[in-house]
Formats: structure tokens, C-alpha cells, sequence
């Protein structure tokens, strides 16, 4: 493994010899953008392994992307090599069609300290929901990004991660994203605790959210890219582009659904991504991911 051929799959030629804020932002937003969020492989009859080695050759060498336990593990890598203080963390994702939080961890994140101010840093959510920038862990305080305000909520040693959305423009309103786009104004996205944890700790449900029939992963085929104003999708065959802000702080929210004719392009000039074994996309829950 090599941090330079890593910095070359995400087109970053900034200098890497001081392990400051500025320099994890920069390297954080270029992989968001060069790295898919993505869960293909369940799609097309491969396993995601759950070890360092085979996700820094499948994002690196074959220029794939993958989910929170692939992105925020060869980010936790990365950012380790360059001298950063970097500690795994465990979340559980809020689910809005429950109204819950899922009961096990089923998301992986991580921390870092810096200055003595901790970040959370997070290149493994994807979606409309993906942090552009670290964001500093305080509690209470509105940290606007480009795709919208975050903030988290500290109670009794539980963090919480929300956004507050814009409003959305969609101009082909009958495959609209889903049909609470408009009611809802703040979205929760998950909680945590500062329990630091091992990358083991995550092998029983990286096994069971490819392998699970109701989970959401084996029930929906996942490829997004954040882009220099947004963000772009392809959910089963619906290829959604998001562009943050488009006017009046409304968001532009463009959708479009694929002939099975056209994934094997569209991975490729839209994501950048070629898959070695045949694709079968998928799109069978009810669960909104915008």
C-alpha cells in the first residue's frame, strides 16, 4: 500500500507534511469526489471483504468505490500515515420510514484530534447526507456546509447528527424522489458515542448487511459521487443529480430513470466506475435515501 498511489486515485497534489486542518480538509473532499459511496460488488456476485489490503485495492487499483466500512477505513488509514490522531467510532443510522435508529451499529465513522478540538470526519455516508468538511464536535452549533447546515446534539454522552435541508426543485415531478421531499425540513442522520472501536468490532455487520434479506444494501444496488456542486446518484435504475443552491437557497434536483442498456455507461462517464463481473441493479424498498 502506497499513500502516493493513493493520492494519485484521488487526483491530490496538495502537500501532505503538515497533518493540520487544512490539509485534512482538502484531502477528505477530494476523495468524496473521486470516491464513490457504493455497494455494486453485492450486486454483481462479489463480497466486501472487511480487511485493509483488499479495500486499497479495490479503491485504489481497480478505481471502485464502496460503503462506510471500506471509505472510513482506508480514510482512517490514510489519514494515520500522515501522523493524524484518528479513532474509529460506531453509529447507528436513523431510518425515517421507522422513525428510528437502527439497533446495532451499522455505520462505521471516525474521529480525529486536532489542536485539542476533536473532529468527526466521515467520508462513508454518501447521498445528499455526506459532510463536505470535518465538522468539530461541539454541541448545539450550526456548522453550514455546501450541501446544507449540519450540527450535532450531545445527551447523556449519545451525539446526534442532523441536517437541516433546503427546499428541492424538482422539475420532473412524477418520479419525484420520494413524497415527504417537501415536509421534511431537518433530517436526522445518526447518533454515536465516543466509545472507541476496533475494525473487528465491525465484521459481524459488514457480513450482514450484504447478506440480510430485508437489508437495505442487498434491496437497493448504491453508487453516489459528491461533484463540485452536488451530488449524483444511481439508485436501481433512477439516476438522480443534486445541484446545491441552484437559486433562492433551493436545491436542483434533476431524475432520470436508465434502460438496463445504459448502467454499464453511465457507471463509467458519470462514477468512473468498470465492474469486472455482470451488474443486475436493483431497487425493491420503500426506504428514501433523499
Amino acid at each position: 500500500m502506497d499513500i502516493k498511489e493513493y493520492f494519485a486515485r484521488i487526483s491530490y497534489r496538495g502537500s501532505y507534511d503538515k497533518a493540520d486542518l487544512a490539509t485534512l480538509t482538502d484531502i477528505f473532499q477530494h476523495h468524496i469526489r473521486a470516491v464513490p459511496f457504493e455497494n455494486l460488488s453485492i450486486h454483481c456476485g462479489e463480497s466486501i471483504e472487511l480487511d485493509l489490503e483488499a479495500t486499497y485495492n479495490k479503491i485504489v487499483r481497480k478505481k471502485r468505490g464502496g460503503w462506510c466500512m471500506e471509505n472510513n477505513h482506508i480514510l482512517s488509514w490514510v489519514l494515520k500515515t500522515l501522523g493524524y490522531s484518528v479513532t474509529l467510532l460506531g453509529a447507528k443510522v436513523y431510518v425515517p420510514e421507522y422513525n428510528a435508529y437502527a439497533e446495532e451499529i451499522d455505520h462505521l465513522l471516525l474521529k480525529v484530534v486536532l489542536d485539542n478540538k476533536s473532529y468527526i470526519v466521515d467520508g462513508g455516508f454518501g447521498m445528499a447526507y455526506q459532510m463536505w468538511q470535518p465538522m468539530e464536535l461541539v454541541s448545539g452549533r450550526d456548522q453550514p456546509q455546501t450541501p446544507g447546515v449540519f450540527r450535532f446534539l450531545e445527551d447523556g454522552g449519545v451525539w446526534y447528527l442532523e441536517k437541516v435541508k433546503r427546499k428541492q426543485w424538482v422539475p420532473n415531478q412524477s418520479i419525484s424522489t420520494s413524497n415527504n421531499t417537501e415536509e421534511e425540513v431537518c433530517r436526522r442522520i445518526y447518533l454515536f458515542t465516543l466509545q472507541p472501536r476496533d475494525i473487528e468490532e465491525f465484521r459481524a455487520t459488514n457480513a450482514h448487511l450484504q447478506t440480510a434479506p430485508d437489508s437495505l444494501f442487498v434491496t437497493k444496488s448504491i453508487c453516489s459521487l459528491q461533484t463540485a456542486d452536488g451530488v449524483r446518484a444511481l439508485v436501481g435504475w433512477k439516476l438522480t443529480e443534486i445541484k446545491y443552491n441552484y437559486k433562492d437557497n433551493m436545491d436542483l434536483v434533476e431524475i432520470r430513470i436508465l434502460a438496463d442498456e445504459e448502467m454499464e455507461k453511465t457507471l463509467k462517464e458519470q462514477f468512473n466506475v468498470t465492474l469486472d463481473k455482470k451488474f443486475v441493479p436493483i431497487n425493491t424498498s420503500r426506504l428514501s435515501l433523499f
